[in-house]
């Protein structure tokens, strides 16, 4: 297979392979932001399905989590059943999807709906909206388990620059798709139905790309590694990171008759999957693969969990200045696209470790800054730079993964995404949400004492219990007291940002002790899997 751009481009198989798998990718950020734009906008799915914040929330979590199940799940059997049966069954995904989606928007748009029959319509509409979600999930989760595997075997030789220009598939199509969606506003308003037809295009494009194409021999099967190797690289330790974040997150979505019932199942679940998994392989897992999962957590957090957070701080200028917001994600979307495309003389210039180190200073400073930014040149020039510094992460990370633990296959390189992911469901997202419930406290207490106590509701998440302003005590003190409260929590939930450095500065310095480590071995260079008899 290719090995680099100049075989690319003469391989006429090898070509189709690549860009249909950055297609399929392309798909993924269509699904993303047409159901973020369906869901945050309050003339969509909430209007139509009666959403409050916290239901229309689980509606659009109900489209993440499956993700990581699935480019777990798959990892494990993508070699044995072939990255083609893997791409038809993320394409049926989608179509599971618009089909059910489809059925929801009938069902709460038939005539004569009123009172009962309403509440009714929307319930139902909204279980079936809520399965294809959980099935959508499952398709990204699908296309990512076997894009990555067959790009990081095409370029065995240059994994984290081509790693890097496939993964701007997905800024590059939260640019287009942003657009189409934009553009599509009007029509949508009338029929959100077209926002569904979107995501058929490039699903359609990359099923005619991959359907016929000859896919590579995954590198590790062509090695001569057993399947037990592969097992044995991720190890005991990170079947049971692994384990545990599906196993809670799964948990926490089935509605148990008793609550109680949740912690000894799920964690007796667990026990016995970890145990059977080390028994077969018989290892602990290469530290430097634990490593690089412990790192994942915080990366995730940073690229992904603050991102919500972000937008919220630059929606209101943009809509001031009479804009979409969503040219907000377009803009910082754009920047990772291009910058993707040219990370090969990045990459060989710092090496990946390198430019992991300056994306982590970069997003420490453009989250120090957003922190405190005002005004929408101001907020867009803080954007910027933390879109310059989260760029190169996810890739990077899994090029790093790739090039180290060849013999991982498909499980290590599509594992440790996945850690990331319910990493960012389960804990990132929420402790992001908990620190900045704890600065508008802070910052109540300090500019109207004794007010928090009349307006806060208890909660619990993962780490525990937590504190929050609770809207209808907010609005209880009346118009103007609301308002005054309303612009403290603004204020004081940009500047929580403050706290969320900590993530790459915990990352910072672990990628600096990499490279002093790789360093004192000789320097940073790629593991190559000695040829054997190919295996299954």
């Amino acid at each position: 297979m290719a090995q680099g751009a100049a075989n690319l481009n003469n391989d006429k198989n090898s070509k189709m392979v690549f860009w249909g798998c950055f297609v399929a990718l392309i798909t993924t950020a269509f699904a993303f932001i047409t159901r973020a734009f369906l869901i945050n906008d309050g003339r969509f799915w909430k209007a139509d399905f009666g959403l409050d914040e916290v239901q229309a929330q689980a509606l659009f979590g109900a489209g993440l989590w499956p993700f990581a199940i699935s480019i777990i799940v798959f990892s494990l059997i993508i070699d044995r059943i072939g990255y083609r049966v893997a791409m038809i069954f993320s394409f049926i995904c989608y179509g599971c999807y618009a089909a059910l989606a489809l059925a929801a928007y009938a069902a709460v748009n038939a005539s004569g709906l009123e009172g009962q029959s309403l509440v009714d319509a929307q319930a139902h509409g909204l279980k079936l909206l809520t399965i294809g979600s959980i099935i959508l999930g499952l398709g990204n989760g699908t296309v990512e388990a076997f894009i990555n595997p067959v790009v990081a075997t095409m370029f065995s030789k240059n994994k984290t620059q081509w790693l890097n220009i496939l993964h701007a598939g997905w800024p590059g199509g939260l640019v287009i798709g942003g657009i189409l969606t934009i553009l599509l506003g009007s029509q949508a308003a009338d029929d959100w139905r077209i926002l569904i037809y979107l995501i058929a295009i490039p699903a359609a494009v990359y099923l005619i790309m991959l359907i016929k194409v000859e896919f590579p021999i995954n590198e590790r099967v062509a090695s001569g590694t057993s399947y037990r190797e592969m097992l044995a690289e991720f190890g005991v330790i990170g079947a049971g990171i692994a384990g545990f974040l599906i196993c809670k997150r799964l948990g926490g979505v089935i509605p148990w008759p008793d609550p109680k019932w949740e912690d000894p199942v799920v964690y007796g679940v667990l026990a016995v999957s970890v145990l059977a998994y080390g028994a077969y392989c018989r290892s602990l897992g290469r530290p430097l693969l634990l490593f690089m999962c412990i790192i994942m957590m915080p990366l995730a957090t940073t690229e992904l969990g603050t991102d919500a957070a972000i937008t919220g701080i630059m929606e209101a200028p943009m809509t001031v200045a009479g804009y979409n917001p969503l040219w907000v994600l377009i803009y910082t979307s754009a920047i990772m696209t291009v910058l993707r495309f040219f990370a090969g003389p990045i990459v060989h210039k710092l090496g990946p470790l390198g430019l992991l180190a300056m994306s982590a200073g970069l997003a420490i400073l453009g989250l120090a800054w957003l922190s405190i930014a005002s005004g929408m040149l101001v907020i867009f020039a803080a954007a910027t730079l933390y879109a310059l510094g989260k760029t190169f992460f996810w890739p990077t990370t899994l090029g790093v993964v790739s090039e180290q633990c060849p013999k991982g296959g498909a499980l290590t390189l599509n594992a440790i995404a996945g850690i990331g992911m319910l990493t960012v469901g389960i804990v990132g997202g929420p402790l992001i949400g908990k620190m900045q419930e704890d600065s508008v406290k802070v910052a109540l207490d300090e500019k109207k004492p004794g007010v928090y106590e009349k307006v806060y509701k208890d909660g619990t998440y993962f780490f525990g219990g937590y504190t929050a302003v609770d809207g209808a005590k907010v609005e209880a003190l009346g118009e103007t007291e609301a308002k005054e409260i309303g612009e403290i929590q603004k204020v004081a939930k940009q500047g929580a940002l403050l706290k969320v450095t900590v993530f790459p500065i915990f990352m910072l310095i672990c990628y600096i002790g990499l490279i002093f480590y790789f360093k004192s071995r000789g320097g940073y260079k790629p593991v190559e899997i000695e040829g054997g008899d190919p295996v299954e």
